[in-house]
């Protein structure tokens, strides 16, 4: 049996959107079970979103310190954002967001990783870019507001963050997933066999 995930669809008798947000909404579907009984479940539906694993030259990554309100934290993570737009290209939207939150852009692209982030209950997709030649943007700084407007920024050494992740002092999914996955990236078939940074995206299709 091949380990790979692969798409499935049960059968749903209703569904309702009980709540409506500016980017997400909740919705609740009546799906039948493998046993014929019918449960509702109800998830928060998504855009998706992007990250970016930024590496310079002296194996550091660009990571940021935001307010998650949620959580009561603040977090180290990295540039990330929403594909506001649907059918948005991923990439477009990744270097976007590079610019957006650290003011620098990058030479190289690959795709390191996509997730589901808690597809127990929100069917978020995460698409985790690589970015390496950095340098900085063109042109003056994004002007930031709301929780931005207090955001740190650094370069921290790729193996701190990874005893950072480790030691149970990073929790920002994207940070901890982008981190482990490009050392395994090293130990495994090299960084030059990762996907190209417009490799299909089954989970949020998108416009070349």
């Amino acid at each position: 049996m091949a380990i790979k995930d692969t798409p499935e669809e049960w059968q749903v008798t209703a569904t309702a959107t009980p709540f409506r947000g500016n980017k997400t909404s909740v919705r609740t579907d009546d799906v039948v079970m493998p046993d014929g009984s019918v449960a509702s479940r109800d998830y928060q539906v998504h855009p998706g979103s992007v990250a970016v694993l930024a590496l310079d030259e002296q194996d550091r990554v660009v990571v940021l310190r935001q307010y998650r309100h949620p959580v009561r934290q603040k977090l180290w993570e990295i540039p990330a954002g929403l594909l506001d737009v649907p059918g948005e290209n991923p990439l477009r939207a990744a270097q976007r967001e590079l610019y957006e939150e650290a003011h620098v852009k990058a030479e190289e692209w690959n795709v390191l990783t996509d997730l589901y982030t808690t597809p127990g209950g929100c069917d978020e997709a995460v698409r985790i870019f690589l970015a390496r030649g950095l340098s900085a943007a063109d042109g003056d700084r994004f002007e930031v507001s709301e929780e931005e407007a207090d955001m740190e920024l650094a370069r921290v050494p790729l193996a701190d963050l990874a005893r950072g992740v480790l030691a149970g002092d990073l929790h920002n999914t994207c940070l901890v997933v982008g981190v482990l996955s490009l050392l395994a990236a090293r130990t495994g078939d090299g960084v030059e066999a990762l996907r190209p940074a417009d490799a299909p995206w089954p989970a949020r299709p998108f416009e070349a």
